[in-house]
């Protein structure tokens, strides 16, 4: 029977040296059957300081007999046990001043609560004791054991830097693990591989402080020497402590530190997207040196007979890049870095050739080249230079590509194929680099009328407007047979010329003459004029024509009606009727 099912006539609790069980002796007695009485509590109890440790007690006794009293006792790690703390029977519990009268509570279940569990309750030993009358006394202990999580370390990394070709084991990192109980280990760790102390190349030192509040705090300090490969090195500690029976452990972040160390290698590099440059690009030639800190640079270029142009002046000394604005095709050749490491005053030096693709003298041949005409061919020839492979374009005025290929044949010219044509060079293997000429195809001639006025209808003393539009080279011009206002456009590739004027009763009966004029020739039409009558007469055709229209609807509408009527007779049977008739 676990924990009592009757009321005892008393209880006691106090405090010993332990954990106690109770044997089940007095059960039996009271029985008068062989047993005994039995008093069961784990052997340990881990809780964490600042929360509350619940020390449970159960017991079997061998028939109906029951607890006369539960004694509670501790044991301060000396086989000698304190007075009574706590009693429990069955007029209530006391508790006797002890230094946990605060701090206890018992529950229902007989089991006793200390709150606020201290650093100094730790691997102390409660007893609980068992009485039952003529059953005797069992007891059982539990050790009770303290701890407090430590809290996740923390790593400062030196600030300073480590020089690489020091002799000396210097500081790497400090980490430190804050308010555990009890204390714990510090591990350290080299991109993820433990680090061990090894005789002049690492060293450990750990500091352990207890705080006034009982918990412990851990300093470890790694020193060690580091070389060139350190520069890239992850460092972290791991704080190991024990919970449950159980080995736990925590991570600080993974820290890097400064590794100084001397230029080795340089190298000069053109940094571009495309890989490639090409003239108007903006260059940027970048030093890259793999001393830390970065040694001094300088820029050079070379000239004509071996001799360099210093171009220090235009570069970024600290990052090691010089810009070049806006190439050419004089912005190739060979560039170099140089280094001045400052700590040995040693020179290292690196060299690029910068090649900067072009397209130069492009030209159009025209041939012939002699003026053309109407009905003539020409053919146009480019040509340019690059270093590079070159493709050509022909396209018209309006951009449109009417051709392949460095030539283009135009065949059976006319005003209207007079343009301006272009040739655009492009470098195939250099996207954005290209080049265009243009030239102008001229077709020579007499003017040509392509449009003029219809002929009008008008009225003396109106008010008109005529056109006349022709093409030709030279530009032509226009010449009118009649005075009035005149204004000239260009429409396309047409010239025009509008004439504002009044018509007169002799420009109505001769109309008017557009003459058109260039040095190659001359060119004319006639605009005729029609009188238009007075709208009067116009009223009275129309009113004539509604008038007859009215006439033949009445007339077909009394035929149909008549025809009804049967006053009017069609068809075979009506020319058969007139034929006997006649007989008679």
């Amino acid at each position: 029977m676990a924990g009592g099912r009757r009321a005892a006539p008393r209880c006691g609790w106090g405090w010993g040296g332990g954990w106690g069980c109770c044997p089940f002796l007095c059960l039996l007695l009271c029985c008068g059957a062989a047993g005994r009485l039995e008093v069961y509590m784990p052997a340990v109890l881990e809780v964490e300081i600042g929360s509350t440790a619940r020390l449970e007690c159960s017991f079997s006794i061998p028939g109906n007999a029951s607890f006369t009293s539960i004694e509670w006792f501790y044991v301060n790690r000396r086989p000698l046990r304190s007075g009574e703390a706590v009693r429990h029977h069955a007029s209530g519990v006391r508790i006797d001043e002890t230094e946990y009268s605060e701090r206890l509570s018992v529950g229902e279940d007989k089991a006793l609560s200390i709150s606020k569990v201290t650093r100094q309750d730790n691997a102390r030993t409660f007893i609980c004791q068992v009485g039952a009358d003529s059953q005797g006394v069992g007891e059982s202990r539990t050790e009770l054991y303290t701890y407090k999580i430590p809290a996740p370390p923390e790593i400062t990394p030196n600030s300073a830097g480590i020089p690489a070709q020091s002799n000396d084991m210097l500081k790497i990192a400090q980490c430190t693990s804050e308010n555990s109980f009890p204390s714990p280990n510090i591990t350290w760790y080299k991109n993820g591989e433990p680090l061990l102390q090894e005789e002049d190349k690492t060293k450990i030192l750990t500091t352990l402080v207890r705080e006034s509040n009982g918990l412990y705090t851990v300093v470890s300090t790694l020193f060690s020497k580091v070389t060139r490969e350190d520069r890239n090195s992850l460092f972290h500690c791991t704080v190991h402590y024990w919970l449950q029976g159980q080995m736990r452990t925590k991570d600080s972040p993974r820290v890097n530190v400064t590794v100084f160390y001397p230029t080795e290698h340089v190298e000069l590099r053109v940094a571009t997207n495309a890989g490639i440059v090409k003239e108007g690009d903006d260059v940027k030639l970048v030093c890259d040196a793999d001393g830390n800190p970065a040694p001094v640079f300088s820029f050079f270029r070379r000239e004509l007979g071996d001799s360099w142009q210093d171009m220090t002046s235009l570069a970024d000394t600290n990052d090691g890049v010089l810009m070049l604005h806006n190439v050419s095709k004089s912005s190739s050749g060979l560039y170099r870095c140089q280094t001045l490491d400052l700590d040995d005053m040693t020179q290292h030096e690196g060299d690029v050739e910068l090649v900067v693709n072009y397209i130069e003298g492009v030209q159009v041949k025209m041939e012939p080249s002699s003026p053309l005409h109407e009905g003539d061919s020409v053919r146009l020839s480019c040509t340019a230079h690059s270093p590079v492979k070159l493709d050509y374009q022909w396209r018209d005025a309006r951009g449109r590509k009417v051709a392949e290929g460095n030539q283009l044949l135009l065949t059976n010219l006319t005003f209207e194929t007079s343009s301006n044509f272009s040739c655009r060079v492009k470098a195939r293997s250099v996207p954005g680099l290209e080049q265009s000429k243009q030239v102008a195809v001229a077709v020579k001639g007499k003017p040509r009328i392509v449009a003029i006025s219809a002929p009008l209808y008008v009225r003396q003393d109106e008010v008109i407007n005529l056109t006349c539009k022709a093409i030709a080279f030279p530009q032509p011009s226009f010449h009118w047979s009649i005075n009035g206002t005149t204004h000239e456009y260009m429409e396309n590739q047409h010239m025009a010329s509008n004439l504002t004027v009044r018509v007169s009763h002799d420009l109505l009966r001769a109309g008017a003459m557009c003459r058109v004029s260039n040095a190659l020739g001359v060119s004319e039409k006639h605009i005729q004029l029609l009188d238009q009558k007075p709208s009067e007469s116009k009223g009275i055709i129309i009113v004539a024509i509604i008038v007859c229209i009215l006439v033949v609807a009445v007339l077909g509408s009394i035929i149909y009606f008549l025809h009804k009527k049967g006053k009017i007779s069609c068809g075979r049977s009506g020319k058969q009727d007139i034929a006997r008739n006649t007989s008679i």
